[in-house]
């Protein structure tokens, strides 16, 4: 591995693995430092590490509030990430973009693969979509990485939100009709860690597209029965998830009910495969209960 890895999201979920895992080559960077909302930013940070590859963790994440804020939205989902795919090519490095399930409607009814046209149904899976598409035509060498649903011990997560609401609630109740795959953050960081050192100084060999997600399946509603019986194990109380319908939760954003990805490309192209989700979520459960809530 050469020289120093640049990664965006400042000190989110992905940026802070990757940080964890990556040790001193991982060079961190995030508001106000780094800010898609000002390109100028984005051109001096670049030219102040010079790295030898770019993982881009920064977005609009926050899916319901991108219906009312689609231009805001846009800026770091497609037109900050093209900038930065930009200079990523004319400096000849690496490029790794992260994008998500939400570019699909979820309406298949079989696990995506990448050749599957995008269809987004709101903001947020829209203006990922068009980024992906904006970061491949200013940076035909990058690669674009899908995942799906994901959480970590640190940072604010669906799996800290369900043990928070775990431990006030004797019931609760959780979607039970959209199905995908949870990734662990620790998972995804060690799996761009590996495909950095396969593309070393050869990454437009490895362009395009790629899903990188959890092994297996489950819906939320699995999600928070398994994160709160692991929770239990801790003398944390154990309370009645409920499974509702997507229609019994209104969000002013449309879910996918079954964005599964077919991760096997990752698999054949780099050896790379993540763990199942469900051994990833006990690890990260334990690690959650010893760390104060933020």
């Amino acid at each position: 591995m050469k020289g120093a890895i640049l990664v965006t999201g400042g000190a989110g979920q992905l940026a802070t693995s990757l940080a964890v895992r990556g040790g001193p080559r991982v060079h961190r960077v995030g508001r106000p430092t780094f800010d898609f909302d000002r390109p100028d930013s984005i051109a001096l940070v670049f030219e102040q590490v010079a790295p030898w590859a770019v993982v881009n963790a920064a977005a609009w994440t926050a899916v319901d509030a991108a219906e009312a804020h689609p231009e805001e939205a846009a800026r770091a989902n497609r037109d900050g990430p093209a900038l930065l795919a930009r200079l990523c090519a004319k400096a000849a490095i690496p490029f790794i973009h992260i994008s998500t399930d939400y570019v699909f409607d979820g309406d298949k009814g079989t696990p995506y693969v990448e050749t599957d046209p995008t269809s987004p149904t709101g903001v947020y899976g829209r203006t990922k979509a068009e980024g992906e598409q904006a970061v491949l035509a200013a940076n035909p060498g990058s690669i674009v990485l899908r995942t799906s649903w994901v959480y970590s011990a640190t940072g604010k997560n669906f799996v800290r939100t369900m043990l928070n609401a775990g431990a006030r609630n004797a019931t609760l109740k959780v979607v039970g009709d959209q199905r995908g795959a949870p990734t662990n953050a620790d998972d995804l960081a060690a799996a761009i860690l590996a495909i950095l050192d396969v593309v070393g100084d050869d990454s437009p060999s490895y362009a395009g597209l790629y899903h990188a997600a959890g092994g297996g399946e489950t819906t939320w509603h699995g999600l928070a029965s398994a994160a709160l019986h692991d929770a239990a194990r801790h003398g944390r109380p154990m309370p009645e998830v409920i499974a509702i319908c997507t229609a019994d939760w209104p969000t002013p954003a449309r879910r996918p009910p079954d964005s599964r990805l077919n991760c096997d490309k990752l698999e054949r192209v780099f050896g790379v495969r993540l763990p199942p989700w469900r051994r990833s979520l006990t690890a990260t459960v334990d690690r959650l209960l010893a760390t104060p809530d933020p």
